[in-house]
């Protein structure tokens, strides 16, 4: 006959005391985990500029939209600060990584540029000391980045990019650009790089807006259409309040299909009647 075994109850009680304790430690990583991502997402916030300077002729706003996955953290940042001539620097990158290691990571590259533009004006030389500087603190990741200095006064625009996605101007005159000007590689890799720049004068009110990968790419949406997309808003919302286009330009990550963390910058130009534009 055939031989039928039932589990004793003291095994079934063993089983049942093995898979409890295999839930509590998974719910406890689960619990570590949240709470490592909510302290990183709190630095995050902290290493954000709390305030954008706003010039006479200028406006600035931002929006960052963090990662949609709960366990996740991004390296995303933006940051607008005076310069020593009088000019603006804005800037807006995105680091390698999604943990506390990248989010600590975005804070040296703020900070670095920040310290560095106190001593050079000129953003590709700005870049190429700020590369150098982090690959010496041996962090071992790499950032994507724009940065530009901007004259309201003048219109005088001179912006250098490091690995980062192009800019969008539109303006009162009704044409747009999307600036596929030459860039460098992405900052963190190699020593010694140099990073060309491009010069620009804007005269015509306008906005210059610049974002994160997270914002146009994605695996359902090449980055053709998120560029052609944001450069649609931008032409469409160029006079509007600087917030009111960051937030419109910022939804456009809804389409692309990651839960990715986004971010997006706003200067709203009032431009220099009577010169020519770019």
């Amino acid at each position: 006959m055939p031989d039928h075994r039932t589990d004793s109850p003291d095994n079934a009680q063993d089983l049942l005391n093995t898979l409890g304790r295999l839930v509590d430690q998974a719910v406890e990583r689960i619990k570590l985990q949240r709470a490592r991502v909510e302290l990183a997402m709190a630095l995050q916030r902290h290493l954000l500029p709390q305030e954008l300077p706003q010039l006479p002729g200028l406006r600035i706003a931002a929006r960052y939209a963090p990662s949609q996955d709960g366990l996740d953290v991004g390296g995303d940042w933006y940051d607008a600060f005076l310069m020593t001539d009088g000019s603006v620097g804005i800037a807006i990158g995105d680091v390698q990584g999604h943990d506390m290691e990248a989010v600590a990571f975005m804070g040296q590259v703020r900070t670095s540029l920040r310290a560095l533009a106190r001593t050079a004006t000129d953003p590709g030389e700005v870049l190429s000391h700020a590369n150098d500087l982090l690959l010496s603190m041996g962090f071992g990741l790499f950032a994507t980045c724009c940065f530009l200095r901007f004259d309201p006064s003048s219109g005088d625009l001179v912006l250098s990019r490091a690995g980062h996605l192009p800019l969008v101007w539109a303006g009162a005159d009704g044409r747009s650009s999307i600036t596929l000007d030459h860039g460098g590689p992405p900052l963190g890799i190699l020593p010694g790089e140099r990073y060309p720049v491009t010069r620009r004068r804007l005269t015509e009110p306008g906005s210059l807006v610049l974002f994160t990968d997270g914002v146009v790419e994605g695996p359902c949406y090449p980055m053709e259409e998120g560029l052609s997309e944001v450069a649609r808003l931008v032409r469409a919302g160029y006079d509007t309040n600087p917030d009111d286009l960051a937030a419109a330009v910022i939804k456009v990550a809804d389409l692309t299909g990651h839960s990715d963390d986004a971010a997006v910058l706003v200067a709203r130009y009032d431009g220099i009647p009577g010169r020519q534009d770019w």
